[in-house]
């Protein structure tokens, strides 16, 4: 596959996610986990005609419906944490510590020798965590409990983004992207609309503009965007598709700064260029490993 269509798919998919963000803040008042399993399920109805499509061509064996799940799962996880993070903290803390998923990867490289990191990766992790601090310290200094608890919670969305992708990747590069897709989102929504009908939430946008940020949130991020995102796991690995998304967080943050006007502190757009810095280092530093250490990734 060429590397170039790869590299098309991910610069598209970069694109599309940055808008993720400042949609979901205009989606607000609407509960974050009904925001965020409206999308998923939006997305559900609209791929399912596919889903059915690949089913009864035999496109879509058991195995991969059992990952589909199980990355659905993921994506629930990620989704209601990430998007419940959104309501506590800037836009560019929110993003920037949700797509640190690059860095944990290469951290599970490492733990599972599958994959062992250079020394450049180090270097990377550790000026990534650096900014983390710088971050979480802006959120402490404010005496802001809220905004380091919306932190924890990007940070949980990444752990889980996480599982989505090494999910899809080692389903191999015979996995029907639709389909997948339409079930890992239908079980992300039902995680969450479930979830929010247990605890009272009414299943419903707060108003016509934040159900029309909701369908646009499912048109441009979610079904360009993540669509994207795994179609190109089926041809590089998880780390390299992740690491396409470092330049997320400058697009949401300029979006909402010059759409929404939110205007992030200068210690956190620091903590934000230190931590990207990181992440790009990691990139390269995987990027300089070559296609057969990948492959030990993502076949041993």
């Amino acid at each position: 596959m060429s590397g170039v269509r790869v590299a098309l798919a991910l610069g598209g998919a970069l694109i599309a996610l940055s808008f993720a963000a400042p949609l979901f803040r205009l989606a607000a008042p609407t509960h974050p986990l009904v925001a965020a399993g409206l999308r998923l399920l939006l997305a559900a109805v609209l791929l399912a005609p596919f889903a059915l499509r690949a089913f009864r061509a035999g496109r879509f064996p058991a195995g991969h419906r059992r990952g589909a799940v199980l990355a659905g799962l993921c994506y629930g996880l990620h989704f209601g944490s990430w998007v419940s993070s959104l309501t506590m903290t800037t836009v560019a803390a929110s993003v920037t510590l949700v797509t640190c998923t690059p860095l944990l990867l290469g951290v599970l490289g490492a733990l599972t020798g599958r994959d062992p990191p250079t020394r450049r990766f180090w270097g990377a992790l550790a000026c990534a965590a650096a900014g983390l601090v710088v971050i979480g310290g802006a959120d402490l200094v404010q005496a802001s409990p809220e905004a380091l608890l919306g932190d924890a919670l990007a940070l949980l969305g990444a752990f889980s983004i996480a599982g989505y992708f090494l999910t899809a990747r080692r389903l191999g590069p015979t996995l029907d992207v639709t389909a997948f897709s339409a079930v890992a989102v239908a079980v992300g929504a039902a995680t969450l609309l479930g979830t929010a009908l247990a605890v009272g939430v009414p299943l419903v946008p707060a108003s016509p503009s934040a159900a029309a940020a909701i369908v646009a949130c499912t048109l441009g991020p979610q079904l360009v965007g993540h669509s994207l995102l795994t179609w190109a796991l089926r041809h590089t690995g998880p780390a390299h598709v992740a690491m396409a998304t470092v330049g997320e967080p400058v697009g949401a943050t300029l979006l909402t700064w010059f759409w929404l006007d939110e205007s992030p502190t200068t210690t956190v757009l620091l903590g934000c260029s230190v931590t990207l810095t990181g992440v790009a280092l990691a990139l390269t530093a995987s990027a300089g490993r070559g296609p057969g250490a990948r492959s030990r990734t993502v076949d041993g």
